[in-house]
């Protein structure tokens, strides 16, 4: 009977890579009603009573092809001619079905996640995606992309509690929780997602996943780790790859700064660094203005790095486009309302020409560029931009800046389109007029003229 319990989970699991969504469909529900049947009424006896005991190998550990064959080229065997030193008999993983390296099972993953509101049975995935992540790689460098994509799937979809009350939904039935299981402490589950993410986050990536992954980083990853600060050494070397890459980097790269003390001496270099005209044009646009208006929110910043800053925007300003224009106009307004020492850029009076400017664009070090000592005659040649709005958000800086700085926020995402929009909107204006306007064809309508033309 178990040899033929064995057979069926192997076929079920095979069924998991048929053509037929609804096929696999039917396939993961049977599987995973086997592991609740198999958990409640266990194949092995407890080692003590009262011991928590889930059906991992029916969960994870797989077996080979078929029946006690081998694993895919790319997986590394076990002893005794199984994969991973598994007995021949025992069922593939369901993990291991869905983290297919061939085809992509995401609309098979977002079946499953309704099954990870179990916290058992998230937990146990966290181990299994771990496991099969180490195996997938352990002396074969070059994994399908498929694999990584599918295991990225699988591990954004574990979202964890943020009480450790919240730990008590079990997909395995069990009549009395003992607090001596792991699976029932939420300590143990940041552990096991810890584990997770690590050991995916280790391996050479495609450029695509490094940026999923730095996308939900800062809110669906460091929030649940046991020790954040592990993730320092990935953020870091994402920082300096460059380009969109760096900029996803920053969001994490905040949250460790500001709540868990990270000391990144060179930051500001960096991030001085990334402003270039592509900036502009990237999709990350909005959310990287907004990092770099709260990273210079300090007022404990030195003036020279500011003032680096102000100038720098104010030189990409005159190649932005308009939408762009109208977002980094106000954010150097209020740069400068923030700190006044940097005012000196507008009210200098005896400011050099544009051809002995000593601002030194193609400085990397923000404090041998000498910002402080120029002034930003970018502003006042942006106030004869072509653009209406332009111009009048550039005419601010000749008036008296006010106390309350403008926010931002409705501009970070303003783009082209609606830009075009909003002028359609509003219309033509009304010119006046030095001539009386026709009342009609002839003259007046009730004019003799008028009234002969129409008779005729």
């Amino acid at each position: 009977m178990r040899h033929r319990y064995h057979s069926c989970c192997r076929r079920l699991v095979e069924l998991l890579a048929h053509p037929s969504f609804q096929v696999k469909e039917l396939a993961l529900s049977t599987l995973m009603k086997f592991v609740q049947l198999e958990g409640a009424h266990p194949l092995e006896k407890p080692r003590w009573e009262g011991s928590y005991l889930f059906p991992r190998e029916l969960f994870k550990h797989p077996c080979g092809e078929g029946v006690g064959g081998a694993g895919p080229a790319w997986m590394p065997l076990g002893p005794v001619g199984t994969w991973g030193g598994t007995h021949p008999s025992t069922p593939q993983a369901v993990v291991r079905g869905l983290l297919s390296p061939e085809e992509d099972q995401h609309l098979l993953l977002s079946q499953f996640r309704e099954y990870l509101d179990h916290d058992d049975l998230r937990y146990h995935t966290m181990q299994a995606a771990a496991d099969a992540v180490a195996r997938a790689t352990d002396g074969h460098p070059e994994v399908p992309p498929a694999f990584w994509d599918n295991t990225f799937t699988l591990l954004s979809s574990v979202s964890l509690p943020h009480r450790d009350c919240a730990v008590s939904s079990f997909y395995v039935k069990r009549t009395e929780p003992s607090d001596k299981w792991k699976v029932a402490h939420l300590k143990e589950h940041r552990k096991a997602f810890q584990a997770m993410w690590l050991g995916f986050l280790k391996h050479k990536l495609p450029p695509s996943l490094y940026k999923k992954v730095l996308m939900i980083l800062h809110d669906s990853i460091l929030p649940h780790l046991a020790q954040p600060t592990l993730m320092i050494d990935f953020l870091t070397s994402a920082y300096d790859v460059g380009g969109a890459i760096s900029l996803l980097a920053l969001n994490g790269l905040f949250v460790l700064i500001h709540q868990h003390n990270l000391e990144y001496p060179d930051f500001y270099r960096k991030l001085y660094g990334l402003l270039d005209p592509s900036v502009f044009h990237v999709k990350y646009r909005a959310r990287f203005f907004h990092l770099v208006d709260l990273f210079l929110s300090s007022s404990h910043l030195p003036a020279y790095l500011v003032a680096a800053f102000v100038k720098r925007l104010a030189r990409l300003a005159l190649t932005a486009p308009p939408e762009a224009l109208l977002l980094v106009l106000p954010l150097i307004c209020n740069l400068l309302r923030r700190h006044p020492a940097c005012r000196v850029l507008v009210h200098r009076p005896h400011s050099p020409e544009l051809d002995a400017d000593p601002y030194d664009p193609g400085e990397e070090d923000p404090a041998k560029s000498r910002a402080l000592e120029s002034s930003l005659w970018e502003l006042q040649a942006l106030q004869q931009h072509y653009h209406p709005e332009v111009s009048k958000a550039a005419g601010v800086i000749n008036q008296a800046l006010s106390a309350p700085e403008v926010s931002i926020a409705p501009l970070l995402e303003l783009t082209a389109f609606e830009l075009f929009e909003r002028d359609l909107r509003k219309g033509p204006a009304s010119v006046p007029l030095e001539f009386v306007p026709a009342q009609g064809l002839l003259g007046r309508q009730d004019s003799l003229c008028t009234q002969l033309f129409t008779l005729c």
